[in-house]
């Protein structure tokens, strides 16, 4: 005869055990989340270095075939409609292609006009051995040429900028009063 009897107990989590688990779960969810997000935000913000340096070297090849000569260039458009000289539509023969004029972080202006960047105006047409910004010359690596439209990085500055020595950094390195 069987015996109905199961010597060996299955024992299941208590609600407790179960509870603690998930709260552990939720803890680490916490703690993930935020860091991988901050990683992405700043490998974005590098991406988006990456892409003013190619501009700085597209701004060097137009420089090179009209004699040291910043192109004449408006600071942006509103839409990729518009034809007026802006970056993305003067310097796209001196690029790879048109996702240069893209910041990772830009949602909705390169869409609507072609470029998450600004075009520094005050510029345009100047010797590039003459460049003046805020009564500063001679130093182009406090000459900014190209900024990101909208402050889209992490930071205190929270915007990328390209100056005329074609470095690119996410710092003020210049200053409106002495």
């Amino acid at each position: 005869m069987m015996n109905a009897s199961f010597s060996g107990k299955c024992r299941g989590y208590t609600l407790t055990e179960v509870l603690v688990v998930v709260g552990i779960i939720f803890a680490l969810v916490a703690l993930v989340v935020p860091v991988s997000r901050s990683f992405i935000a700043k490998a974005r913000q590098a991406s988006c270095l990456g892409n003013l340096r190619q501009i700085g070297i597209g701004i060097e090849s137009y420089l090179q075939d009209h004699n040291d000569t910043m192109p004449n260039l408006l600071a942006g458009r509103k839409s990729r409609t518009e034809d007026v000289p802006v970056m993305e539509n003067t310097l796209n023969d001196y690029l790879s292609n048109e996702e240069v004029f893209h910041c990772p972080e830009d949602k909705e202006h390169f869409k609507e006009s072609g470029s998450s960047y600004l075009w520094n105006s005050t510029q345009s047409g100047r010797n590039k051995h003459r460049l003046v910004f805020f009564n500063v010359s001679g130093d182009s690596s406090r000459i900014p040429l190209v900024t990101d439209k909208e402050g889209w990085h992490p930071g205190e500055s929270n915007v990328n900028i390209l100056y005329a020595d074609y470095s690119a950094s996410k710092e003020f390195k210049f200053r409106t009063s002495p």
